[in-house]
């Protein structure tokens, strides 16, 4: 099985873009439209000024890995809103964790496209269950032997970030 740095870039940048692009344009309707960077900030890391919603989840198997989607908490609000047809008083009503599971769920949406296209690749693997951080002000530091690559998307003039970590697995 080759090294996670013999695989062509393009392979895990194909496929964390359809998933995101799928997931964003069936669940929420809108496209996801893929930027270079953001001003100011390097290519190879996630600043956060403000507070966000950070959804996870790894997978297991020939690659292993973890998926992070960082959505500002307007965004993250937005996103649950509409994926449970609540209204901005409702979800207000409902606390943090409804906006928490609606953005657990689609993560897990978008980490399952792309593991199924990772499998279909020749690279088989399993999901484990989401995990949500919040906050601002913080930042994930790999592990010396992991690949990063981090990916942008425009949605609706919000920016979502996804942070893919990996290693060769089995």
């Amino acid at each position: 099985m080759p090294a996670i740095q013999d695989i062509p870039e393009t392979v895990f940048q194909d496929t964390v873009t359809k998933a995101v692009q799928e997931v964003f344009s069936t669940m929420m309707g809108r496209p996801a439209v893929p930027v270079a960077s953001i001003r100011g900030t390097p290519p190879d890391s996630v600043e956060l000024e403000h507070p966000h919603v950070v959804g996870t989840v790894g997978f297991i198997g020939v690659i292993n890995g973890l998926i992070y989607l960082y959505l500002s908490v307007p965004f993250a609000q937005e996103c649950a809103g509409h994926l449970l047809g609540m209204s901005p008083e409702e979800l207000a009503e409902a606390g943090d964790e409804v906006v928490n599971d609606a953005i657990g769920e689609i993560t897990n949406m978008t980490v399952g496209t792309f593991k199924n296209q990772l499998s279909d690749r020749g690279f088989p693997c399993r999901l484990t269950i989401p995990s949500i951080l919040r906050g601002s002000r913080f930042s994930i530091e790999p592990i010396s032997s992991a690949t990063r690559r981090i990916y942008r998307f425009d949605i609706g003039g919000h920016t979502l970030t996804a942070d893919l970590l990996m290693q060769t697995g089995e």
